[in-house]
């Protein structure tokens, strides 16, 4: 019984990390792979631990309070864990476990020097890396020492961090077992880390060795600043040594200690430039055995380079995936969708089968590579404009990569294809009526999906989806709406252009857009101030809406007085926009039409901020400023020479804004109510299937591709390992953070805003709404748990449409991804809020409820005291 207790490392591969752990499973594997050396030792199974466990009863009971702990009770996590490390220390080793561990010292060396490291079941994983939440032991010497340290290292699993994390992650602490590795100790002139590729940047390419003198130690646990050698294709492109003042050392009689370096020795370098290359090779080796990048731990001795562990780089945000070896450079799609949040496969795939470019996946994102366009003189030119004009830190971002030597080669030109530049479309007349025939065919087409679509069930429904997809790509390229919102963009950057040179007004088309017609994403926070207005009467319907806890309360309404009346007019709502939500561009997301409690705290801060006809009163006071702008305006330019010339320009491109930039918002909304007759159908589908044993939930389709969910259609058959390997990439995706730009390297680049007009500590970032507003910051990632007073201003991370009816209570807008012509920047002219957008880490760096400062016309935000 005594075998499955111990394993020696030569026995331990990368599939044993339910035995071993994920330390011991990837030494076991870094030992099989030729030309790496790994000190010798064995592992201490997850077997040992399970006993230890179950024998000892005490344990069970304090495991339950554990789990039953919240994750913000800090002390009480924190006492409870060290009950538990006490508990499992003190436990006897049992006779046959420390036989067989005594046994494995015999045959490495009983008298030899071993480090003792933690090695958990859920540690070194693709998706998770839990770097550094158990513990390791240096230079321990003797049985008994090392027994004594293998119930320390089962302990360590129970670390306050090592608890908070799991916690955090959604990870079951009995679901995690703990197995020891015991490996012959390196005394080393030299140790420290390597990343195979670049952790700053995410360069693939570059290698980064970080080194220091002695045990590795000395650089894990900040003592020092390590040397840090960059290496690429062989070769040393950058270096930085560092005043290396302590190392720490082993001691003879077993532990370690921290040593001062000599003076004339701390400015020299660990390793040799010769060495570090050297390094970076084992290190491609290792990242090829395993087919990612790897952070890698290293020892120099006399004999060479030993590695004493190997992790992947969870942190890298992927690259998509490509069938040739030339270079692409991609920009991320979310930045121009305001949704940066990580997608569903199911979602992923259908915004790429009904997209007009095509789209490379990576993270949970979607990325369109440009890599061709930016080659060719003609059409560089037209994509920086239109991308600046965008998000000017993607135009920056871009700038850099075409500064790199030769990333980017200069090719013959492209022709006239690719993304549409300024002026690309023919003009169209400033016609009304050119609008309401753009919104008549949408809606005429939208009706015949949802009709044409009932009848249809099994692999049928996915034949028709793909038809339906094509003309949803028609609708979207219809020539005469691209007219269209190319008419409205080009008046605006006409009008900000012209009367910043004329009359030196900065954004000047900001008050001259406000309260346009047509504008169906404005119309929609407004139509919510309606639907207040119908609740406010009604004290006890506002009180049943402050409990409401699920999707089922629409129902109850009808029972209240007024609450007929509330529910029609919610419905009412719902029809018209419930196919929006947070998110909307992934089909995944839950609408306001499945989830409408998400729209009640709106309501109610609607309810509590504003006077009945709020929303009509709004809409006219918009309308009459932009009416005395334009007077204003008018009256101002023909006071100038060749006055007359100047007014009546500006008057036809005023006409035009307003007749074409309301559109601007129709298409997306068109794009989102499709998606919403889709969705509808695909769920009917997976419910079918859950019906028929085949998916286990409904929303378990997800995590399939468009395609994967048509075969499972047809076959009856799903894979669900393959569902819980989506399911767990989709979580270590949420934690990344997309670039704007990433070339096929892997490097991430994010672009600056290259201003000097910027007081000193303000947050710079794309003035999109004109005017200057103080007040208190709201920072909401989540639309559901706004809770705003009159004169808050709203910090977020993105804002597409559904955001737009906190819009109508707040007093400005800072966003972290946004441009001139996103849906966030539209809106806020709209309304009139001063709105800066594209303000790097806003949500961090603004604490909630500090008093902020939004300089809307010029583009920065001060923090005030």
């Amino acid at each position: 019984m005594t075998e499955q207790y111990v394993l020696d490392l030569q026995e331990v591969d990368e599939t044993q990390v339910a035995v071993v752990g994920g330390k011991g499973a990837q030494l076991g594997e870094l030992s099989r792979i030729e030309g790496i050396r790994v000190p010798a030792g064995f592992c201490v199974t997850t077997e040992a631990f399970r006993r230890i466990v179950a024998e000892t009863s005490s344990l069970d009971d304090q495991l339950d309070r554990l789990s039953r702990s919240a994750p913000d009770d800090r002390e009480g996590i924190r006492a409870l864990s060290a009950r538990i490390r006490r508990t499992i220390e003190e436990v006897a080793v049992p006779e046959e476990l420390a036989a067989a561990i005594s046994r494995a010292l015999g045959r490495h060396g009983e008298q030899a020097a071993y480090a003792v490291r933690s090695s958990a079941t859920a540690e070194d994983l693709p998706t998770a890396s839990f770097a550094g939440q158990q513990d390791t032991y240096l230079n321990v010497m003797g049985v008994t020492a090392v027994l004594q340290h293998v119930s320390r290292c089962w302990a360590s699993l129970f670390t306050e961090r090592a608890v908070a994390y799991r916690q955090r992650n959604g990870i079951d602490h009995r679901t995690v077992h703990m197995a020891v590795v015991v490996q012959r100790m390196v005394f080393p002139h030299a140790a420290g880390v390597l990343f195979t590729a670049d952790p700053v940047t995410g360069n693939r390419k570059v290698a980064s060795v970080d080194a220091g003198f002695g045990l590795g130690e000395a650089l894990v646990s900040g003592l020092v600043n390590p040397d840090v050698f960059k290496v690429r294709d062989g070769e040393i492109v950058s270096k930085v040594i560092a005043a290396k003042q302590r190392a720490v050392h082993a001691l003879p009689a077993g532990g370690t200690r921290e040593v001062a370096v000599d003076a004339q020795r701390q400015e020299q370098p660990a390793l040799t430039d010769a060495q570090a290359v050297r390094l970076a090779e084992v290190g491609r080796r290792i990242e090829a055995h395993f087919g990612r990048p790897q952070d890698i731990e290293w020892c120099l001795d006399d004999d060479g380079f030993q590695i004493v562990q190997s992790r992947p780089i969870t942190t890298l945000f992927p690259i998509p995936e490509s069938d040739d070896q030339e270079n692409h450079v991609y920009v991320s799609v979310g930045h121009q969708q305001m949704m940066t949040d990580a997608m569903k496969p199911l979602g992923l795939s259908m915004w790429q089968l009904t997209a007009m470019a095509p789209m490379h996946a990576a993270g949970g994102r979607l990325y369109v590579d440009v890599a061709r366009r930016l080659a060719s003189p003609a059409s560089r030119s037209g994509l920086l404009d239109l991308m600046g004009k965008g998000d000017p830190l993607v135009r920056d971002a871009l700038e850099t990569v075409l500064a790199q030597d030769g990333f980017v080669p200069s090719l013959p030109d492209v022709g006239p294809g690719g993304l549409p530049g300024r002026g690309a479309a023919d003009p169209i007349e400033t016609d009304p009526a050119v609008v309401t025939e753009l919104i008549e065919r949408s809606r005429t087409s939208i009706a015949a999906l949802e009709h044409d679509i009932r009848s249809k069930t099994g692999p049928a429904l996915f034949d028709f989806l793909l038809e339906a997809f094509e003309e949803h790509k028609r609708v979207l390229s219809d020539p005469l709406s691209i007219q269209a919102i190319m008419a409205g963009m080009e008046a605006t950057w006409w009008l900000n252009d012209q009367l910043r040179e004329w009359l030196g007004e900065k954004n000047a088309a900001d008050t001259l857009t406000l309260s346009a017609p047509d504008n169906i994403t404005s119309e929609m926070g407004l139509a919510l101030l309606d639907v207040a207005d119908v609740i406010r009467p009604h004290p006890d319907v506002v009180a049943f809406l402050e409990g409401v806890q699920d999707e089922g309360f629409l129902d109850e309404l009808a029972k209240l007085t007024g609450g007929a009346e509330a529910r029609d007019a919610i419905e009412a709502y719902l029809d018209r926009y419930g196919m929006r939500c947070v998110g909307e561009i992934d089909i995944t997301r839950p609408r306001w039409r499945e989830r409408p409690s998400t729209l009640v705290p709106v309501i109610l801060d609607n309810v509590r901020l504003f006077e009945p006809g709020a929303a009509e009163r709004r809409f006219e006071r918009g309308r009459r400023k932009a009416r005395e702008k334009e007077q204003d305006v008018l009256s101002r330019l023909r006071a100038l020479p060749d006055g007359d010339r100047k007014a009546d320009e500006t008057k036809r491109m005023i006409d035009r804004v307003r007749t074409f930039i309301g559109y601007r918002e129709y298409p997306k909304y068109g794009i989102i109510a499709r998606y919403f007759v889709y969705k509808t159908a695909l769920m009917e589908e997976a419910h079918r299937l859950v019906q028929a044993g085949v998916l286990p939930e409904p929303e378990d389709s997800f995590y399939l591709t468009f395609q994967e969910f048509h075969a499972v259609a047809r076959s009856h058959q799903v894979d669900q390992r393959l569902v819980q390997r989506r399911k767990d990439a989709f979580r270590s995706y949420e934690r990344l953070t997309p670039p704007r730009v990433l070339t096929s390297d892997g490097e991430a680049v994010t672009g600056a805003y290259r201003r000097d007009d910027v007081p000193p500590g303000a947050l710079t970032g794309l003035p999109v709404s004109a005017g200057t507003v103080e007040g208190r910051a709201r920072v909401i990632l989540d639309m559901a748990e706004a809770d705003l007073e009159a004169g808050d201003i709203l910090v977020t991370t993105f804002t597409d449409p559904s955001w737009s009816p906190l819009f109508v209570g707040i007093a400005g807008l800072v966003t972290e991804v946004g441009g001139q012509m996103t849906h966030g920047a539209v809106i806020a002219r709209e309304y009139g809020l001063p709105a800066v957008v594209g303000v790097d880490r806003a949500t961090r760096l603004i604490e909630d409820g500090r008093r902020i400062r939004v300089h809307g016309t010029d583009g920065y935000v001060e923090i005030l005291s």
